[in-house]
């Protein structure tokens, strides 16, 4: 096993080591979402959310100038996404299918359409939410959780690789963060990541946790090029 396991304290605010940055966010509405959102407006960024349904962001009392949302489907051709990433930094990818057992190809579809945009523009960074157990991680999952892998989310999870195959054949600076076992619970502040980690039973972590992380990976390139596990 690895000893590539860092604890990460809580995000600071935007300083000289945190610069103040344009972010697009997608998949805004979903749980994670929100919390990348939240999170990197407390933080001073500028965060514009791609979304389908404006109506699941609620109502937030941010400057206008700061947040922006813009209406679009990220497999659609339209012109909607290359607007969206017009004058954005960065791009923070947290598109998933909820509850639902079905993915209609939503990541492996996205992946291509924003990889397709990103490279015309010249947008380098992306960090593209996926899950435990996709790919390379499948290793360290104990075996309880195996089993809901190899069944119920099979098709899940063959999306989702689908997806990060596509981004490891581009030259974009994208890092793919894979959390355990998502809880909406407060953020604790501390929690482990590595390549590999040491994990038992049915790990889990705040969902708030996890969007810190995301947002500490705006500027730390520690992860460039790489799959990433995070865990309590």
């Amino acid at each position: 096993m690895s000893a590539d396991v860092v604890r990460y304290p809580a995000p600071s605010p935007p300083g000289p080591l945190m610069p103040i940055r344009n972010v697009l966010v997608l998949g805004g509405t979903g749980g994670t979402g929100q919390q990348v959102i939240a999170q990197a407006l407390q933080l001073g960024h500028t965060v514009t959310a791609f979304v389908r349904d404006p109506r699941r962001l609620g109502t937030r009392s941010i400057p206008p100038e700061r947040f922006h949302v813009l209406t679009g489907d990220t497999t659609d051709d339209g012109p909607g996404l290359a607007a969206a990433m017009h004058g954005q930094d960065v791009v923070v990818s947290t598109l998933g299918v909820g509850r639902s057992f079905t993915s209609a190809g939503l990541i492996a579809r996205s992946v291509e359409r924003v990889v397709q945009q990103m490279t015309a523009q010249g947008l380098r960074r992306l960090i593209l939410l996926s899950a435990f157990g996709v790919g390379e991680s499948y290793r360290d999952v104990p075996f309880v959780p195996r089993l809901f892998i190899r069944t119920l989310l099979r098709d899940i999870y063959r999306d989702k690789l689908a997806g990060e195959d596509q981004l490891r054949r581009t030259t974009l600076d994208w890092t793919v963060v894979c959390p355990t076992g998502l809880m909406d619970r407060p953020a604790t502040g501390h929690y482990r990541v590595g390549e590999r980690l040491a994990l038992r039973g049915m790990p889990r972590i705040a969902r708030a946790d996890v969007a810190a992380f995301l947002l500490a990976q705006i500027d730390d390139l520690t992860f460039v090029h790489k799959q990433v596990l995070i865990s309590t």
